[in-house]
């Protein structure tokens, strides 16, 4: 918008201190719209999809009860790959192709474990309603950003504590007894697979996050082998976390990130701290995996940072993640496929400015 100056010689000593309101006032509301259109909810309800999570543990239980082989058809039919995947792969037990592996199913229904299981996952999850909502607005999200993309089915399935999730040909499949609730009773028992900084996420909420963020990263946006550096890593998970923002936009930061009020209150009052960290100790350009793996996976607490262990996990994740934020808002202009298609990490990092203070 112009903006016409009248007598400028004349008032420009009275006029300058207004004119410099003026102009800083024109760009604030300028920032304002620009984050208010990228943060806008979006209207998805004409996207004509809904997703309907088949119950596979409750038709894969139905072997115990009906003629085993009549319903291992009746499986493999309805199924198709994640059958044969679920047999020969996540249990395992034998090849469909050889009905020897009837014996093994067998004895797994007449296991305790598996009965006491199986009554803990149906009296968590009666129905799937919530999930089935949940997901459906989820994947019309990405329907909305990527319309050719061909959702996957959803399967609910449990494996024996052996896969939270699991993603195959055309299929995405949840693993049901490892959301069962903080407190459930088998979790105690399992803290060597499965420590108890990471089963207080096993909670019902947190199924929709992490189908989401499996389609992310195991299925659209694959992390590309030669990014070795911690910058490469860093950048990369951040756009997928950004990916979650806006596929998720009514899901909390800390449940996108699996982190305790107190982790993710920790990292915004040390993000200038945790930055430095990073420069000071020359982290950005490392390589060594070993070295930098401690940034980017799952742990109680980040070694050498904070104090009585109190520091957040996956340090690297969430800076990346403040990194992209901070490249989208001064970048109104990038769409979310522009930037998932962006394999320019130092690019990113650069245009962002980050500086946090």
């Amino acid at each position: 918008m112009q903006i016409k100056i009248i007598f400028a010689q004349r008032i420009n000593m009275i006029t300058t201190p207004y004119k410099a309101k003026q102009i800083y006032l024109i760009f604030f509301i300028g920032l304002i719209l620009a984050s208010c259109g990228r943060n806008k909810k979006i209207d998805v309800s004409n996207i004509n999809l809904e997703v309907k999570i088949e119950r596979f543990d409750q038709d894969f239980d139905a072997m115990r009860t009906r003629p085993m082989a009549q319903q291992a058809i009746h499986l493999h039919n309805k199924y198709r790959v994640f059958y044969q995947d679920f047999i020969e792969r996540i249990l395992p037990v034998g090849n469909i192709k050889d009905t020897a592996y009837f014996k093994a199913l067998r004895n797994v229904f007449n296991n305790k474990a598996y009965n006491d299981l199986r009554q803990d996952v149906e009296a968590t999850y009666p129905n799937l309603d919530k999930q089935n909502t949940e997901l459906t607005e989820a994947f019309k999200y990405i329907k909305h950003y990527y319309p050719q993309k061909k959702m996957p089915k959803v399967y609910a399935y449990f494996s024996g504590f052996q896969a939270q999730t699991s993603i195959g040909d055309g299929y995405f499949a949840i693993g049901l007894d490892l959301f069962l609730g903080a407190n459930s009773r088998f979790y105690p028992s399992i803290t060597s697979a499965f420590p108890h900084y990471m089963s207080r996420h096993f909670t019902p909420e947190n199924i929709t996050p992490r189908v989401i963020e499996g389609i992310a990263r195991e299925d659209m946006f694959p992390e590309d082998d030669a990014d070795k550096s911690l910058l490469s890593k860093m950048i990369y998970n951040g756009k997928i976390m950004y990916f979650m923002d806006k596929i998720l936009p009514e899901v909390g930061d800390t449940t996108k990130i699996s982190y305790t009020g107190a982790q993710m209150k920790w990292c915004t009052g040390f993000e200038p701290k945790i930055w430095s960290y990073f420069l000071d100790e020359n982290l950005l350009y490392e390589t060594d995996y070993p070295k930098i793996q401690k940034y980017l996976t799952e742990a109680p607490f980040t070694p050498g940072l904070g104090e009585n262990n109190e520091s957040a996990p996956k340090l690297a994740v969430w800076t990346g993640w403040q990194i992209v934020r901070t490249y989208m808002d001064k970048h109104p202009d990038v769409t979310l496929q522009q930037l998932m298609k962006e394999k320019d990490a130092q690019k990113i990092l650069n245009e962002s400015k980050y500086r946090p203070k």
